[in-house]
């Protein structure tokens, strides 16, 4: 069954797909009338729905079934990434990072930022066409690209001799002890990890991590790209939220 994000569906009963949605639905799929289709607002809602006029500019569709909370995980993950050199290699971790479960992205400018201009919009439709895919009903939150030093600025203050309720993070090469995610994170709670440009991290912006309750974080033994980085931590919330 094909399935279209639509995140202005709301509580309707009957809904339009707009005219780019309309033209694939009709002209590419060839769906007709009477024909079943999914649909997701990007906010937890998965809707079933029964094509009831195949007008490839106005398609209209009947909502038969709805599901809230569809796939909603016991964990919120944030990562804040430099973006890549290649832009290719940003566009992947966003597509198989929506793929593998992750809630909100923040393009990192850092000291060493190879790449610090980003189509946004483009990147959007990326991560769009990564939800319907995998059949997600959340879709990613995708922040304008900010500056190291704003981005630690907005962050909630660390209560004094406490921790803050999201686990901070930092992955990063340079020396001294690392901790897991496994040996950190605990099932349920909410996650922010910062993962560095291809130069890595200034040591003056891990010094602030660390000052901000970033705990600085290993991923194994081998240096990881950027984006490979980005994915792990990914993939190892997911095995430790099963």
């Amino acid at each position: 069954m094909q399935l279209f994000y639509t995140p202005d569906i709301e509580e309707a009963k009957v809904y339009a797909l707009n005219e780019a949605e309309s033209r694939h639905c009709v002209k590419v799929l060839r769906l007709q009338e009477g024909a079943f289709v999914q649909l997701v607002d990007g906010k937890g809602g998965f809707y079933t729905a029964r094509i009831a006029k195949a007008d490839p500019k106005h398609c209209a569709l009947e909502i038969t079934a709805v599901e809230r909370d569809f796939g909603k995980r016991p964990y919120r993950l944030h990562i804040a990434i430099a973006p890549t050199k290649n832009t290719d290699r940003f566009e992947w971790f966003l597509e198989k990072a929506t793929e593998a479960g992750i809630d909100e992205i923040t393009p990192l400018i850092c000291g060493r930022s190879e790449r610090r201009v980003l189509r946004t919009d483009r990147l959007f439709k990326r991560i769009t066409s990564a939800v319907k895919q995998s059949l997600r009903a959340y879709h990613p939150v995708l922040n304008e690209p900010i500056d190291f030093a704003d981005f630690m600025k907005g962050l909630p203050a660390v209560p004094e001799g406490g921790k803050p309720e999201v686990l901070r993070c930092i992955a990063h090469c340079g020396h001294g002890p690392k901790h897991s995610l496994k040996e950190t994170a605990q099932p349920g709670r909410d996650v922010l990890a910062l993962i560095g440009p291809e130069g890595d991290f200034t040591p003056e912006e891990v010094a602030e991590a660390l000052r901000c309750g970033f705990i600085p974080l290993g991923l194994g033994e081998t240096r990881l790209r950027t984006e490979t980085a980005g994915l792990a931590v990914c993939f190892e919330l997911s095995f430790l939220n099963r």
